[in-house]
């Protein structure tokens, strides 16, 4: 059975969105990557630029290095780039790999999406609670460092007056 935290680990942020890639969902999906690219190109008008694009040469070599799995040679992988698959993409792939598996698989990571959405809301909650937090906190102890910093510097002017000579006659 498939799990939420291994789908999430085939999200990726590609020109700031978050994406699945071809390769990632072929591999979900049981099929070949050419397969699914064949379905894709076939109903290419249910996929406009915000459900799917396809990676630069730039992207696809970048994305080459980071995972170590993919070599270059002949024959050992596509010549194409990659297809990038938003939400909304991954959504519009059930209708066109109307198969069970596709939909169950499609329904795990739609839960996926969702989870990641979740905690990056939950994230940027917590970000600005702690945020107000310091700030109120910064304005309470800077009052505290300037009282503080006030009294350092009076015990030093008293000692300083205190180790100073007299002046006057000696008896």
């Amino acid at each position: 059975m498939l799990e939420i935290a291994k789908i999430q680990t085939k999200i990726h942020e590609i020109r700031g969105q978050k994406v699945m890639l071809d390769f990632d969902l072929a591999q979900l999906y049981g099929t070949e990557t050419k397969r699914l690219k064949e379905s894709v190109r076939r109903n290419l008008n249910r996929f406009p630029i915000d459900f799917m694009f396809v990676l630069t040469n730039e992207e696809s070599k970048f994305l080459r290095t980071q995972f170590a799995s993919l070599e270059n040679g002949r024959g050992k992988y596509s010549k194409f780039n990659p297809f990038a698959f938003t939400e909304q993409g991954v959504a519009m792939l059930s209708s066109i790999l109307n198969s069970e598996k596709a939909i169950e698989i499609n329904i795990f990571i739609v839960r996926a999406f969702i989870a990641l959405k979740q905690f990056a809301m939950s994230h940027k909650e917590l970000t600005s609670k702690l945020h107000e937090l310091e700030n109120k906190y910064d304005t309470k102890f800077k009052d505290v460092e300037e009282a503080l910093f006030y009294l350092m510097q009076k015990d030093k002017i008293e000692i300083e007056q205190k180790e100073r000579k007299p002046i006057g006659f000696k008896i």
